[in-house]
């Protein structure tokens, strides 16, 4: 009796990449992992996956910190600003209608957006192969 021949395993398709050409807005907005635009970006509200369930991206190896928040604190305070400046000349409201406004509306824009940039910032330093700094050898730096 002939043993059947042993089945191959199938070829493991390689992750398609994301074209550098959909924008960063619409790519950050999907929060997908950059590489294969399949696997989530973050396990939590804006705590990263340790990597992609998909292609196995380590999502680690990216510093995000705390840039897209500082970022967002002073675009927001710069808009909020103007608006309480705006409504101030036209309206002239008490102080209590700017606290009650604008200091929940500024924390509920910070954090809403938060996600967005923090998934904006990953992706560009993956397009852009951003990585830690390193000190030049000497040689690069005498050229």
């Amino acid at each position: 009796m002939t043993e059947p021949a042993p089945v191959p395993a199938p070829p493991v398709p390689s992750a398609p990449v994301l074209p550098a050409l959909v924008p960063i807005v619409r790519a950050a907005m999907r929060s997908r992992c950059p590489r294969c635009a399949d696997g989530p970006l973050f396990a939590g509200m804006t705590a990263f996956a340790p990597h992609c369930r998909a292609c196995g991206l380590d999502f680690r190896q990216f510093n995000v910190g705390d840039g897209p928040a500082a970022f967002l604190i002073l675009v927001v305070g710069g808009i909020i600003t103007a608006l309480a400046v705006i409504l101030q000349i036209k309206a002239e409201p008490p102080f209590w209608v700017h606290v009650l406004l604008w200091v929940p509306l500024t924390t509920i824009a910070v954090v809403a957006c938060l996600r967005v940039s923090k998934a904006a910032l990953l992706i560009l330093e993956y397009r852009n192969q951003a990585r830690e700094g390193r000190i030049a050898p000497e040689e690069a730096t005498r050229q």
